[in-house]
This record gives C-alpha cells, sequence and structure tokens, in this order.
C-alpha cells in the first residue's frame, strides 16, 4: 500500500512541488461520469487518460471513440488516451475515482499494486458511501494515504450535460492548494468550480442528495408534498450525522448538496429517481440496475447510511424506513405513511446552532465588539 510522502515536512513539500510541474490525469472508470470527466479534463489541457475495466472496453473506445453504452452523444477527443485498468498509473499526477462506491475499497486498496506515486493527489468522484461501515470515500483514502493528497468533486454534474453546457461542481480536500489545483483544472474546460474545504461535507451532501432522490421517486405517485417531505425528511436526518462528523452547512444547502438534488430531481433521465419509481411499482432492487441499464448508487449507500446514522445514535426513521423499502421489507402504503406522519426532532429554541454562533462570533470580533 502506498503512504504519504517519506521525509517529514521536506518530503511532502518536495512531492507537492513535483506535482505542480506535471498535468497528468488518469480517470478509473469508463462509465458515463467518468468518460464526461476525462473529456472534460482534456479539453483544459490536461494530458488525460481514461482507464477502462476490460482491454476489451479500452479497444473499443479508443476505435469507436464514443462511449456507447454510456455517453452516446459525446465523441472522445483525440488527445485523450484510453486504456485498460491494467496499464497502471506510474504517470499519473492526478487520479481520479470514477467508479461505483461498491467497489471503491478494492480499487483504493491496489493503487498501490497500480503504482500510484508519492506525489500524486487521488479524487473520489462517487456519491456514495464505501461499504460496510458506510464510510465516506475521502476518509478511506485519508487512512490510507494522508489527508493532504486526497480530494473529492461533487455537485450538479449530468454528465452529457457536463461535457455540453458545463456544470456547477465543488473539488473538496483539507489540503487548500489540491482544491484550487482542481478548481482550475475545470475552469479552464468551462466548467465552473467551487473550492471547498470540506470533502466529508460534499460527499455526505451527495450521498443525501441520491438517497432523497430515490425517496422522493418512490413516493411521487402519492403525491407532491409526501415526495417533498420524504427528501426533506433524509436531508434533515442525514445534516445531523454530517455535523457530528465536523461537515459544514454550507456543503448541504448548496451546490454539492441541494443544487445536485434539484438537478437529480428535474431530469427525465435520473437513475435514482427512476430506481424509486420502479420500487413504487414493486420492482425488486436487484432487478432495477439491469431495468435501468446503470448502476444506481443510492439503493446500496442508503442502507449503509441508514446503519452509519443508527451507528452514530442519530435518530434517522426516514432513512432507516426507506433502506426496508429497498431490503423488500416493508411495504410502500407504510412507507408513504411514516413519511408523512413522522416528525422531526423538535427546534432547540433559545440557542443559536453551532455553526451559527461561530460565524456571529467571528462577526462580532472584526467589528470590534
Amino acid at each position: 500500500m502506498t503512504g504519504p510522502p517519506r521525509g517529514g515536512p521536506h518530503g511532502y513539500a518536495r512531492a507537492v512541488a513535483d506535482r505542480r510541474q506535471r498535468r497528468r490525469a488518469v480517470v478509473i472508470g469508463a462509465g458515463s461520469f467518468g468518460t464526461a470527466v476525462s473529456v472534460v479534463l482534456a479539453r483544459g489541457g490536461m494530458r488525460t487518460t481514461l482507464q477502462a475495466r476490460t482491454g476489451e472496453q479500452a479497444e473499443r473506445l479508443a476505435r469507436e471513440r464514443v462511449n456507447l453504452p454510456y455517453l452516446p452523444e459525446v465523441v472522445l477527443p483525440r488527445e485523450l488516451r484510453i486504456e485498460p485498468t491494467s496499464e497502471g498509473l506510474s504517470r499519473a499526477d492526478y487520479v481520479f475515482l470514477a467508479v461505483p462506491s461498491r467497489g471503491l475499497d478494492e480499487v483504493i486498496a491496489g493503487l498501490g499494486d497500480a503504482g500510484l506515486r508519492p506525489a500524486a493527489a487521488v479524487v473520489s468522484l462517487a456519491k456514495g458511501l464505501v461499504p460496510p461501515d458506510g464510510m465516506p470515500p475521502t476518509a478511506l483514502l485519508r487512512e490510507q494515504l494522508g489527508p493532504h493528497r486526497v480530494a473529492c468533486v461533487g455537485g450538479p454534474a449530468h454528465a452529457n450535460e457536463m461535457v455540453h453546457a458545463g456544470a456547477g461542481l465543488v473539488a473538496a480536500s483539507s489540503d487548500e492548494e489540491l482544491a484550487r489545483e482542481l478548481s482550475r483544472a475545470f475552469i479552464a474546460a468551462g466548467v465552473v468550480c467551487e473550492v471547498s474545504n470540506d470533502p466529508v461535507g460534499v460527499e455526505l451532501a451527495g450521498a443525501a442528495k441520491n438517497a432523497a432522490a430515490l425517496a422522493a421517486g418512490a413516493t411521487e405517485s402519492q403525491g407532491l408534498n409526501a415526495a417533498g417531505a420524504a427528501a426533506g425528511h433524509i436531508f434533515a436526518e442525514v445534516w445531523r450525522y454530517a455535523e457530528a462528523q465536523g461537515a459544514r452547512p454550507e456543503s448541504l444547502i448548496g451546490l454539492a448538496g441541494t443544487g445536485d438534488l434539484v438537478a437529480t430531481a428535474l431530469a427525465p433521465q435520473s437513475r435514482n429517481r427512476r430506481a424509486g419509481e420502479l420500487l413504487a411499482d414493486g420492482v425488486p432492487a436487484g432487478d432495477i440496475p439491469g431495468r435501468i441499464g446503470q448502476a444506481v448508487e443510492s439503493l446500496e449507500s442508503v442502507p449503509l447510511l441508514a446503519r452509519a446514522l443508527h451507528h452514530a445514535g442519530i435518530e434517522a426513521p426516514v432513512t432507516t424506513a426507506l433502506g426496508r423499502l429497498i431490503a423488500g421489507g416493508l411495504p410502500l402504503d407504510d412507507w408513504v405513511g411514516l413519511v408523512r406522519t413522522t416528525l422531526p426532532p423538535p427546534a432547540r429554541f433559545g440557542r443559536r446552532p453551532t455553526w451559527l454562533r461561530r460565524t456571529w462570533v467571528r462577526s462580532w470580533f472584526r467589528r470590534g465588539g
């Protein structure tokens, strides 16, 4: 396993300098979003390689210059290199992980054997959680690689539209320079990209968005009020968990959370909303990815999210019930009834939320009292 650069702070400084001098990116995963990100990075001047799962898939993409199963309306630029994952990562300065979250732990464990260099940054593109405990991907990456070379990207970014018309991304890392590097790479290709130092908040916002979209899809036929209540309850439950993990409210309120939720709720091709509709029609969760033709992150991340909330002592009746609906252990009518009757924990009258108190105190001191 590849760990943080050796040599203390001087070794880390040399690694950062080395990273700044190069502009090579490898995107692992040739699904719709991985393909779109690789196209955007290449367009922005990054020397980019898209790694497909098999040699056969890589050969087909290189020959046809279009990803027909996942992104048929996008022509792959001539400067985009395509190869199988077996080629390794020895040339990469940035490694983007565009694989379903259920397989992230295996991919992360293999980064060292794939030749990941000590100077390379690793960026998660997943909007799900890592089994079996529901860890945010960057939390697992930090355990393996240290915090200064780990980041994630969130926000409303449907793949086809991002390539043709742009998106509203968030690049998040506890290392400010890394977050800014990623932001500049996307902006160079004409894609708006905000900088954040709250990667866990951005990842939990993405997980909440997927869960809320699934819940809204499962409830919409019973009424728009019920669909809105389902989404709102899940966001509130996940926020209480995110706050306990040190996340900031703007991560869930902003582009990565509610912004992405609106994009997903309005998109006719939204996988997560459509998965919810199929659940409401009685289709077993195991059959839904085949019906849709792609993996559906929320079907696997919602049970993980419910488990993480339970272990953290967070009251989450709606998220828990959604997990039971996915598993086939809760009838649709009971799910809708629970959504319509659940009351959130009471407001904490007489005190400002912690984050608001901190903001007010900073403002007071800046004014000199």
